[in-house]
């Protein structure tokens, strides 16, 4: 028995359902375009600066530097022996882009790794000029820099906790020391410290101290004020009274949905959401607007004279990697602010008191109305005495013996430093001291660091002109066509201009009609242009409508013997 044969209603019905499902599924043009755009603007925004020139030539500088873990994968026993490298900003896009790296930050006189043999020779540095070739790219096997130095960040490990830094994961911030010794001086390498473990607290216990702190915050105790509006007063923060000064504070989740005031609730919340994904910093470290630079208990400790400056003007007190101390200093501290507090306030009461006088004695005396002007003007003493400008301290005479002497804890326990931004200028440069300062320039001035070139807007517009690996994928394409060899920029042009004819032609309809291009429409038009399947049997029956018939491939006497390129 023959198979019923589906009916015409069932095969449009499938027909149309196809369609449909290939234009939810399909795009125009021109939201092609807009789309590549976004993309690309997405892209700059992330790689602001071009990334076509290594920096190894540059020297030893102060750079941005990243740790590619595949091509230098640290072993999993930290004792076990490691060759580590970094590489620069362009080397980690063009060289590694598709690699798992770790950013470093700025690190000071490095030179990048990249084409070394730190590196497997089966990644070469694609940006260097190859001495041996002459042609850019395919460098591998160059000596690395000797005065390079490296230390635990370059194996994914921070910190005097030696954890690895995962960026899913990892909340709050990270504070990079000055770095006065590198890790064979006895100091971190500029090393990033969780605040946490700068005050002696091991991780653990701080998030424990956070998750008891959420706990209470949680804790709320309802409360109506005045209006008749409900609102709940956190344990932290204390607001004004709704019926007073209602522009002059931030409302809560629920005075905002009580009072219907038109702030959502959900917003608010999403706020307090992104607020809380940042803990605060633990008791006894400094706030961050107290401070510009930090320098860890091992640089201290290596380089012991900085020591004298903890506490003076430019430097904070010094912070103990003992929570103990810490929390005596501070409770010192609070005690000390509160009776000077205390003090003033009795002082402003007495002088207050005093100068309560007679209003008919406080007022001023009557001028007569016989007083000679050219008296009052005589009475006018006619020099003046200006203040004197304060005489600069003499730089041969050294500050330290003025200096306040260090607390008792700080002479034997370890200890950080939090230097202002005008710490250099505290610093004494006497001729003992100044030798001290000399093999650290960063002491003595703020560091310059290297930033690449900022990447063009690739619209043709900008100033900077489009580099390889910047600027739109157009204007890539016109660097690199720029670039041909002469007739390889000819045949490319040819081949162009014949697949914009065939895809101009391909398209008409589609624009005629208003109809989406779909992801089949494009994949049977380019089998087409290969010759697959029906493109053959069209293309045959095209050659020899024009070429006759008994003529081989390879011409005859009237043939042509030129061949199209597959694809074109």
């Amino acid at each position: 028995m023959a198979e019923p044969q589906p009916s015409n209603d069932a095969e449009s019905r499938v027909r149309s359902n196809s369609i449909s499902h290939a234009s939810e599924n399909s795009q125009t043009a021109a939201d092609f375009i807009r789309e590549q755009l976004s993309l690309e603007a997405e892209a700059r925004e992330a790689l602001p600066y071009q990334f076509d020139t290594c920096t190894r030539d540059l020297g030893a500088i102060r750079q941005s530097l990243y740790s590619c873990l595949d091509c230098n994968p640290p072993p999993g026993d930290s004792s076990d022996p490691y060759v580590p490298a970094a590489v620069c900003y362009a080397c980690s896009i063009s060289c590694h882009g598709e690699h798992t790296l770790v950013e470093l930050f700025n690190k000071r006189n490095f030179v990048c790794d990249c084409g070394t043999t730190r590196f497997p020779a089966t990644n070469p540095c694609t940006l260097r000029l190859n001495a041996q070739t002459g042609q850019k790219g395919d460098v591998a096997g160059e000596e690395p820099a000797k005065g390079n130095k490296y230390n635990q960040n370059f194996r994914n490990r921070f910190c005097g906790c030696n954890e690895q830094y995962d960026p899913h994961q990892e909340k709050g911030t990270m504070f990079q020391c000055l770095g006065l010794g590198t890790v064979e001086d006895g100091g971190c390498g500029e090393d990033w410290w969780h605040p946490e473990c700068v005050v002696g607290l091991t991780r653990e216990e701080y998030k424990k101290s956070i998750e008891k702190l959420k706990a209470q915050e949680t804790h709320v105790t309802p409360q109506k004020v005045a209006g008749g509006i409900t609102r709940e007063i956190s344990v932290t923060r204390q607001e004004e009274q709704a019926s007073e000064h209602t522009d002059a504070r931030r409302p809560s989740i629920v005075t905002a949905i009580a009072a219907m005031n038109g702030v959502d609730g959900n917003d608010i919340a999403a706020e307090a959401d992104e607020d809380d994904d940042d803990p605060p910093l633990p008791p006894g470290f400094p706030h961050e607007d107290d401070f510009e630079y930090f320098l860890c208990h091992k640089c201290v400790a290596a380089f012991p004279w900085i020591k004298k400056y903890a506490g003076t003007p430019g430097f904070l007190p010094p912070v103990y990697s003992d929570a103990v101390l810490n929390a005596a200093q501070t409770k010192d501290a609070t005690t000390s602010a509160a009776a000077q507090t205390n003090g003033e306030s009795k002082k402003r009461k007495a002088d207050n008191e005093e100068d309560i006088v007679d209003p008919e004695m406080a007022a001023p005396p009557k001028r007569q109305k016989s007083e000679d002007p050219l008296a009052t003007l005589s009475s006018i003493p006619e020099t003046t005495t200006l203040p004197l400008t304060p005489k600069k301290p003499d730089p041969a005479t050294c500050k330290l013996p003025s200096l306040a002497p260090l607390p008792s804890p700080a002479t034997t326990a370890p200890f950080s430093l939090f230097l202002t931004p005008t710490f250099r200028d505290a610093l004494c440069h006497c001729p003992t001291c100044y030798p001290l300062l000399k093999p650290h320039p960063q002491l003595l001035e703020e560091e310059d660091t290297y930033e690449p070139p900022m990447s063009a807007d690739g619209d043709g517009d900008g100033d900077g002109a489009a580099s390889v690996g910047t600027g739109s994928l157009l204007d890539r394409g016109e660097v690199a066509f720029n670039n041909m060899d002469r007739m390889q920029a000819i045949q490319g042009a040819m081949a162009y201009a014949h697949l914009k004819d065939n895809l101009r032609a391909f398209l008409q309809p589609f624009a005629e009609s208003g109809k989406a291009v779909g992801a089949e429409d494009i994949k049977a038009h380019f089998e087409k242009l290969r010759g697959d399947e029906q493109g053959i049997r069209e293309a045959a029956g095209g050659a020899k409508r024009n070429g006759g018939d008994g003529e081989d491939d390879d011409g005859g006497a009237g043939g042509d013997s030129r061949r199209e390129q597959s694809g074109y």
